[in-house]
């Protein structure tokens, strides 16, 4: 009865422990695009398929771990086929400990938020914006990063930002 008890435990322990993985729209973007406060906003566009993506995600976890207490949201935005958000991309976040925020864009014509972070995005991912609404600053890249170039990059907004001692 107490195994039982034990395995119970870690059964929900573990079921509660994984992270929801929000289905966002357009309207979501332009929130994060245009918001009125202090946060830097780092928008990574990638998708479980995609061998860059895949290796870059260690950077912008180890960003968001390194920042944590300061006003920085790191987003991972997927851009998995919706038919595979159960099936591939809950248990490669869960396999894989992600915890920066994970969402799933779901837009059935990707020009409509491709168009919206960058006119010249191609659509190709991996991609991110860096973005500081309070200093009217933003980043694009459209390619892999390894962390040294992401916080090189990010530092140009976050030099901006007073330290919390």
């Amino acid at each position: 009865m107490k195994s039982l008890a034990i395995l119970f435990l870690l059964f929900l322990g573990t079921s509660l422990s994984a992270q929801d993985i929000p289905f966002i729209k357009t309207t979501q973007l332009e929130h994060w695009l245009h918001a009125d406060n202090d946060t830097i906003y780092v928008l990574n566009f990638w998708a479980t398929w995609c061998g860059p993506c895949v290796a870059e995600l260690p950077a912008f976890e180890k960003l968001n771990e390194k920042y944590a207490a300061q006003k920085v949201k790191v987003v991972l935005i997927s851009t998995d086929f919706k038919r595979n958000v159960e099936s591939k991309l809950k248990p490669f976040v869960k396999r894989k400990n992600l915890r920066s925020q994970v969402v799933f864009m779901d837009e059935p014509n990707p020009n409509v938020y491709v168009n919206l972070i960058n006119p010249e995005w191609s659509g190709a991912i991996p991609a991110t914006l860096i973005i500081s609404n309070k200093k009217g600053k933003r980043l694009f890249f459209e390619k892999q990063m390894n962390f040294k170039e992401l916080e090189e990059n990010f530092n140009l907004f976050y030099s901006f930002l007073p330290l919390i001692a």
